[in-house]
């Protein structure tokens, strides 16, 4: 990634507003890190305007930068329509990986004394997003059936960034795929898992079936997680380990794309909740994971610089929690931008300091 261009992918409603805020901290004014924005319009108007058209410029960009941060967009419900530009996107960069970490938002109070970190690694594609689907028959003996597919390809670049990910946060690899029913097609999943800790045998490895993940979660507490999700698995388990800390605006969403060798290529970085329709001009939505999104970025970047302006915004978000600067979910009273404001404040001071100690 020599490119330092990020692709700046635009969205709808409220997605597009806290995007705006999250380029308030990237401004180099602010960070020191002289990266270039190239923008591209995703909203539903324009995506509709160019059919599609604006999704497959930003992709082939994409491709060449291999670094973005994509804003909320709107799925229209209608089949005829332009669909979702998160599963074209995935699809022409060859997104294979979705990590989302749960983390502890300091002063929040996060449910079941849960405290250490919890990081789903969650299929990009495959699964029943993009299935073929189709009923038959009437009445009460009307059927509907679903094609659904799934690749080792997939599978092992999901373990293998799975046991990467947990040998460098040295974390527990826990849960996994419903083998038992599925031994075919989810079955392929957790041979792949196995597989891996051969690879990786340092790393601690507790095998669960879907739903017992799901009910062991209310029991952890102080051990580090990752768990290796399907894709509709890990799309709702996700929403769930988000929040567990306190609320799903609270962490970033970053898709990869792997490499043969299983190094990243691509990380677009984007927000895990929507559009938020009920929220836009109000001014009290939380920007925390679009601007936290801002700094996972800014850490493939891969320079000195950007590596500092990261840590700088992730921790200042997190200390702005800490001193009672909060929107309205998580129990403040703050602006949207009262925020914003207080996280540059934030990341001036710290980079100003750091420079300082030298």
């Amino acid at each position: 990634m020599t490119d330092r261009t990020l692709v700046i992918l635009q969205g709808d409603q409220t997605g597009q507003e806290l995007l705006d805020e999250a380029l308030r901290v990237l401004n180099p004014d602010v960070t020191r890190c002289p990266v270039k924005l190239e923008m591209f319009d995703l909203s539903l108007e324009n995506r509709r305007k160019t059919k599609n058209g604006v999704v497959h410029e930003a992709a082939e960009r994409l491709k060449e930068t291999g670094l973005g941060i994509k804003a909320a967009t709107i799925t229209p419900p209608e089949t005829d329509d332009v669909g979702s530009p998160n599963a074209l996107l995935r699809e022409l960069i060859n997104g294979q990986v979705i990590l989302r970490t749960g983390r502890r938002i300091p002063s929040v109070r996060p449910l079941a004394g849960v405290h250490a970190p919890i990081a789903v690694v969650r299929m990009a594609v495959d699964g029943p997003y993009g299935a073929k689907e189709w009923r038959e028959g009437s009445g009460l003996d009307e059927v509907a059936y679903t094609t659904q597919r799934l690749s080792r390809r997939i599978c092992r670049a999901v373990s293998e960034f799975t046991f990467r990910y947990a040998k460098r946060t040295n974390s527990t690899v826990f849960g996994g795929p419903k083998y038992t029913v599925s031994p075919v097609y989810e079955g392929m999943f957790k041979e792949e898992m196995d597989e891996a800790h051969k690879r990786y045998p340092e790393v601690a490895y507790d095998p669960q079936l879907i739903d017992a993940t799901y009910a062991l979660l209310l029991e952890t507490t102080g051990e580090p997680l990752v768990i290796p999700a399907l894709n509709r698995d890990g799309d709702t388990l996700s929403d769930l380990v988000l929040k567990m800390f306190g609320t799903i605006a609270g962490a970033e969403s970053i898709i990869f794309s792997l490499d043969e060798n299983f190094d990243v290529k691509i990380a677009l970085t984007e927000a895990p909740h929507g559009t938020a329709p009920s929220l836009q001009g109000k001014n009290i939505a939380n920007p925390m994971a679009m601007i936290l999104s801002a700094a996972a970025v800014l850490r493939y970047v891969r320079t000195d610089v950007a590596t500092n302006a990261s840590r700088a915004i992730y921790e200042s978000v997190m200390e702005a929690v800490h001193g009672g600067i909060r929107t309205p979910d998580l129990g403040g009273q703050s602006s949207t931008t009262d925020f914003t404001d207080e996280v540059i404040r934030r990341v001036q001071a710290k980079l100003e300091v750091w420079d300082a100690l030298g």
